[in-house]
């Protein structure tokens, strides 16, 4: 068994809700190239992997429109169009959601939602889109069948960060003027050479899933 996934079975035997974090050993690939990425590319490519757990929500909850609006809204933020306050609160409804339902996949893919608007404030929270969609995937198939579907997801969130980094400035996109500013050092960058200098514990790092701070 891969070691991401023996790193799932002790997640699950604890009983852990959320069953990867950034040091999961199949995402370091994925967070080396988060790492390298502009603010507004992570923020696209974040806009983008967020539709699958969109559309899996609106079919599981078609009455559900909070995880919707919160993308929406998160998108005019990005774009400057509105303001942090009115996009934060929508995207604290989209975790709210979470706490109101019982199947742990959909809780997951709530929580994936609002970590992919989040990524518009600040790049720490991109990772938290796979941290929870993958514990989505696991929780829907299981752990002995879970190895193709959470490897072809990972696979599928490289290429299309690779699409965003290409396209990321082309066909004329409107960003918000902070993402507009390259001088600003990549926060998950700052986050990992933080670490490795020890001056923050590993077990601080995971996204959080209740504020876009």
């Amino acid at each position: 068994m891969d070691m991401w996934m023996e790193d799932v079975r002790r997640r699950l035997s604890r009983h852990n809700q959320i069953l990867f974090t950034r040091e999961s050993p199949c995402l370091q690939e994925l967070l080396a190239q988060i790492r390298r990425q502009k603010h507004r590319t992570l923020v696209l490519w974040a806009f983008r992997c967020v539709e699958r757990p969109l559309a899996i929500l609106r079919a599981h909850h078609p009455e559900e429109e909070r995880p919707q609006q919160a993308v929406a809204l998160c998108r005019l933020w990005a774009a400057g169009e509105v303001k942090m306050p009115v996009a934060k609160r929508a995207l604290l409804q989209a975790h709210q959601v979470a706490k109101e339902l019982s199947s742990p996949e959909d809780t997951a893919l709530c929580h994936a939602v609002g970590q992919a608007c989040a990524t518009v404030h600040v790049e720490t929270h991109a990772v938290g889109l796979p941290v929870y969609e993958l514990t989505a995937i696991v929780r829907k198939y299981g752990l002995e069948a879970c190895e193709r579907p959470v490897e072809d997801r990972i696979a599928a969130y490289l290429e299309c960060l690779c699409t965003c980094a290409q396209d990321v400035d082309a066909d004329g996109r409107c960003w918000a003027a902070f993402l507009l500013d390259d001088s600003r050092p990549n926060k998950e960058q700052l986050l990992a050479e933080k670490q490795k200098h020890g001056f923050l514990p590993r077990s601080d790092s995971r996204p959080r899933s209740d504020s876009p701070a």
